[in-house]
C-alpha cells in the first residue's frame, strides 16, 4: 500500500470514528432525554450506519468520488421536543413524509437551482462557521487531556514537517496511533459496562400519519437535509476540487430518508464533516478509497451497533476531538478562505455570524438562516452574480 493510499485509507477511518462517537452519543442523549426504548435505539443505529453505509459504498464506486451519507444530527435534536407530546410512530410517519419531499426536489433538481443561486462565498462561511467548532474542540481537549493532545498535535506537525516521513506514514496517522498509545498508557478508556448485545436486529415500524407530527417535522427535516446538511458536504466537495452529483445525490437521500424512516432513523443526508475529513488528503482520484472503507465500517457498525455503541462510547472525547479537529484542519482554512477572498465578504461574514450563534426559529437550526440573510445581505448590499 502507498503512502497515497494509505492516507485515504486513514481518513477513512478517522471519519468513520468521528461518525461513530460523537453523533452516536447525541442519540443516545435524545434517547435518555425522551425515553425511547433500547431496541428503538439499536433499530435506529441500524438504519443510520448499515444502510446509509451501503449508499456510501454505491456512490463512491459509482462516481469515484468520496461520497459519504449520514443521518441529519440536527434533525436528530428536533425529536427532544417533538417526542414528548409525539408517539414515536407518527414521528415516523413525518420521516416517510419528509422522504417524499425530499425525494421530488431530487428528481426535479430544484434543489441544485437553489443553491446555484446562493454566492458560493456565502455558502463556504456557513461551512467555515459549522466547522470552526472543530477546531475549538481541538483547542478545548488540551483542558480536558494535555498530554494527550499535545502528543497528538506534535507528531502531527513532526510528521508533516518531514517530507521523507511523510512519505512512509501520513501525519493524521502517526496522531491516530500515539493518541491511542496515551489513551491506553494513561488508561483513560471509559468505563461503559457490560455489553448489552451483538448483533442488532432492525424494527420496522408501522407509520402512522397525523396532521400535528407532519406540520411540526416535516419542513425543518427537510429544509435541514437540503438546505444545510447536503449544501455542507457539496461545498465541501466542490471546493476539494470534487464533481457532487447534486441531483442524483439529493435523489439518494430521499429513498434512502424513506428506508431508514421505515426502522425508525432521522432522514439521511450527505454529510459534511465525513466528507470534509475524506477529500482532505491523498491525492484527489483515490480520495473515494477513503469513502469506501467509511461505507464498508458504517455496514459493520449497523449490524454489530448495539456492541459497537458499547465499544466506541469507550473513547475519551478529548481524543475525538483533536483527531476530528487535525483531519478538518486544513479543510476549515480552505472554507474561511473561499469565503472571505472572492467578494460577498459582507455577506459570508454575515452568515458566519448567524451560523456560529446557534440560534434556532421556527424549529430550524442557525446554518440555514445564516444561508438565508447572508444571501439577501449580499443581494441588496453587495449585488448578486453568480459564484
Amino acid at each position: 500500500m502507498t503512502n497515497d493510499t494509505s492516507t485515504c485509507v486513514v481518513n477513512g477511518f478517522t471519519a468513520f470514528l468521528f461518525s461513530c462517537t460523537g453523533p452516536v452519543a447525541i442519540i443516545l442523549a435524545v434517547a435518555n432525554a425522551t425515553g425511547l426504548e433500547q431496541q428503538h435505539v439499536s433499530s435506529w443505529l441500524f438504519g443510520g450506519f448499515a444502510i446509509t453505509g451501503l449508499f456510501t459504498l454505491f456512490f463512491s464506486f459509482r462516481y469515484r468520488q468520496p461520497i459519504a451519507f449520514a443521518w441529519t444530527i440536527p434533525g436528530t435534536v428536533l425529536l427532544l421536543s417533538a417526542l414528548d407530546h409525539l408517539a414515536f410512530q407518527e414521528v415516523v410517519g413525518a420521516y416517510l413524509v419528509t422522504a417524499l419531499l425530499i425525494l421530488i426536489v431530487g428528481i426535479t433538481g430544484i434543489g441544485k437551482k437553489v443553491i446555484e443561486l446562493i454566492p458560493k462565498p456565502v455558502v463556504m462561511a456557513m461551512v467555515a462557521g459549522v466547522f470552526l467548532d472543530f477546531g475549538l474542540q481541538l483547542v478545548a481537549a488540551f483542558g480536558q487531556s494535555a498530554m494527550m493532545a499535545s502528543v497528538m498535535v506534535v507528531s502531527f506537525i513532526g510528521v508533516t514537517l518531514s517530507r521523507r516521513v511523510q512519505r512512509l506514514f501520513p501525519p493524521i496517522m502517526v496522531a491516530l496511533v500515539t493518541g491511542a498509545v496515551v489513551v491506553i498508557l494513561t488508561n483513560a478508556v471509559k468505563d461503559t459496562g457490560v455489553p448489552p448485545g451483538i448483533l442488532t436486529a432492525p424494527i420496522v415500524f408501522t407509520p402512522q400519519f397525523s396532521i400535528s407530527a407532519i406540520v411540526e417535522l416535516v419542513v425543518p427535516l427537510a429544509i435541514t437535509v437540503l438546505m444545510v446538511q447536503n449544501a455542507q458536504g457539496f461545498a465541501v466537495l466542490s471546493n476539494a476540487g470534487h464533481q457532487p452529483p447534486v441531483n442524483a445525490m439529493t435523489t439518494a437521500c430521499g429513498i434512502g430518508s424513506f428506508l431508514l424512516g421505515l426502522v425508525g432513523s432521522v432522514s439521511m443526508c450527505v454529510t459534511g464533516p465525513s466528507n470534509a475529513i475524506l477529500s482532505s488528503g491523498g491525492p484527489r482520484r483515490q480520495q473515494y478509497i477513503g469513502a469506501v472503507i467509511y461505507g464498508l465500517l458504517a455496514i459493520l457498525f449497523g449490524l454489530f451497533s448495539t456492541f459497537m455503541t458499547w465499544l466506541a462510547l469507550k473513547l475519551p472525547e478529548a481524543y475525538i476531538a483533536v483527531l476530528g479537529g487535525l483531519a478538518v484542519f486544513r479543510v476549515l482554512e480552505g472554507a474561511f478562505v473561499a469565503a472571505f477572498s472572492n467578494g460577498y465578504t459582507l455577506g459570508a461574514l454575515t452568515t458566519l455570524l448567524i451560523t456560529v450563534s446557534d440560534i434556532t426559529l421556527l424549529n430550524i437550526g442557525a446554518p440555514f438562516w445564516g444561508l438565508v440573510m447572508g444571501a439577501m445581505v449580499s443581494t441588496l448590499l453587495e449585488g448578486h452574480a453568480q459564484s
